[in-house]
């Protein structure tokens, strides 16, 4: 088995992997309730949301979390697909929080007490896309 990771992005990928991991298998645990919470609130910033029943979402958001936090954790994974992964779903979670009403201070970038949560999901996104400008650089 060929390792597809550099020993410097190790950490990286462990810590955003294993977060995401976990964020997914809670969602997959998550009741129906939650599902609803979930959705509403993306649908709310992604309206073609709003056609996907809130379970079925819920339920494909869950698989696809588990999917990249275990592609960062799985160390055969190339660390241009893993990290592309990270940055797709992490821009997402930052589109959440932009288009997001209470996420921001009014007329700022900066977080609100609600917003918080979700704001900090930007250290993702500086994961995943030095992940893919490393692996880009040496091609």
């Amino acid at each position: 088995m060929r390792i597809m990771v550099r020993p410097h992005q190790l950490p990286a990928r462990i810590a955003a992997g294993a977060f995401v991991l976990n964020a997914g298998l809670t969602m997959a645990a998550a009741g129906a309730d939650n599902a609803v919470a979930v959705h509403g609130m993306a649908a709310n910033a992604y309206p073609f949301l709003k056609h996907i029943e809130p379970e079925r979402f819920s339920h494909w958001l869950a698989k696809g979390q588990i999917a990249v936090g275990a592609a960062l954790l799985i160390p055969v994974v190339p660390s241009l697909l893993a990290g592309a992964a990270l940055t797709a779903f992490a821009g997402g979670l930052v589109g959440l929080y932009l288009r997001t009403p209470g996420m921001r201070q009014e007329g700022s970038l900066r977080p609100t007490q609600e917003g918080l949560g979700i704001a900090k999901d930007i250290w993702l996104v500086g994961i995943g896309a030095s992940l893919v400008a490393e692996e880009l650089s040496r091609a």
